[in-house]
């Protein structure tokens, strides 16, 4: 089985070294890809000499280098991980066995931390917050939905139409596979701090608020008639309290002396009704591109053992 590392980075010259050393010596027979996001300092050079195979992509943002990522490496299994040198690479032949003995399309390393400083000030706040978020719109969720350290099987990768540009990447990848009702599972995995002279490029309110924006947009594309169905209700409930004064006023005197209420009243029940049928148009839709992606996941087949157990011990 062929497994591909593949790396995103970002100006990571002080941690990409090791992270290539690491994967290196916990899977000595994959090939180990490092996607250069145009890096200021010597990240090319540092990945290209210890090993790595470098590449690059000029669209800025973690989503776009995900994207060339998957298009263009080939591979069995890929494990997808930060070139920070934070996720525990001795942790991926066990995602892989998992992986492979469950025949599951998804294994994500859910960080566990004692060093406090792998965690910066709102971090935890924040993804806690973000994964109860999911839970409650989507019905359930992973324990950590912005992992980075990911095991993929190919059929995952080669079917998934990313559209994200930044590091909302990774709810992107949570709600596809719980979309689709993959089989996925969670390893609890060791998470680090960075090495000294490796800083991180998350923003904690820019890309948390890009994030919460990306859960939303997941939720009006792929819950249409909850998403519009609220807001009809909401409509709906505003356009009643308004009238009710009217109809009392009405049956007492059976006259409408406040028009202009009526006919607001009146346009907040259309708005109303125009949302609820938008959500059941939008939802036949929904369930058509479903099918489709469903069907183009079926294509490839699952990340079964091959009949060689020595070829997949060398892996796992």
């Amino acid at each position: 089985m062929r497994v591909a590392v593949i790396l995103p980075c970002y100006n990571e010259e002080a941690a990409i070294g090791q992270t290539v050393a690491d994967f290196r010596a916990a899977l000595p027979d994959a090939a180990i890809y490092v996607y250069d996001n145009n890096s200021k300092d010597r990240t090319v050079q540092v990945a290209r000499a210890a090993g790595a195979i470098v590449r690059s992509e000029t669209m800025q943002g973690k989503g776009h280098v995900v994207r060339r990522m998957f298009a263009d490496v080939d591979a069995d299994i890929y494990v997808m991980a930060d070139g920070d040198a934070t996720y525990d690479a001795a942790a991926a032949p066990a995602m892989i066995e998992r992986m492979v003995d469950e025949q599951l399309d998804m294994v994500v390393g859910a960080r566990v931390s004692e060093v406090q400083e792998a965690y910066r000030r709102g971090h935890r706040f924040g993804n806690a917050m973000l994964t109860g978020i999911l839970a409650r719109i989507f019905g359930r969720t992973f324990s950590d939905i912005l992992s980075g350290y990911r095991v993929f099987s190919r059929r995952f990768v080669k079917s998934f139409p990313l559209l994200s540009a930044g590091f909302e990447i990774e709810t992107e990848i949570s709600v596809h596979a719980l979309e689709l009702r993959m089989p996925v599972a969670e390893v609890v995995t060791r998470y680090g701090a960075r090495p000294e002279g490796s800083a991180s490029k998350l923003s904690t309110y820019r890309d948390g608020w890009r994030i919460l924006r990306t859960i939303l947009s997941l939720f009006r594309f792929e819950r249409p008639v909850l998403f519009f169905g609220a807001i009809g209700g909401i409509l709906a409930l505003v356009g009643v309290l308004l009238s009710i004064p009217l109809v009392l006023t009405y049956l007492a005197t059976g006259l409408v002396p406040r028009f202009p209420t009526a006919i607001l009243a009146t346009g907040l029940m259309l708005l109303a009704f125009l949302n609820l049928f938008t959500g059941l148009t939008l939802d036949t839709v929904v369930r058509g591109r479903r099918e489709v992606r469903r069907l183009a996941y079926l294509g490839f087949p699952s990340p079964a053992r091959t009949k060689n157990p020595a070829q997949v011990s060398r892996v796992a």
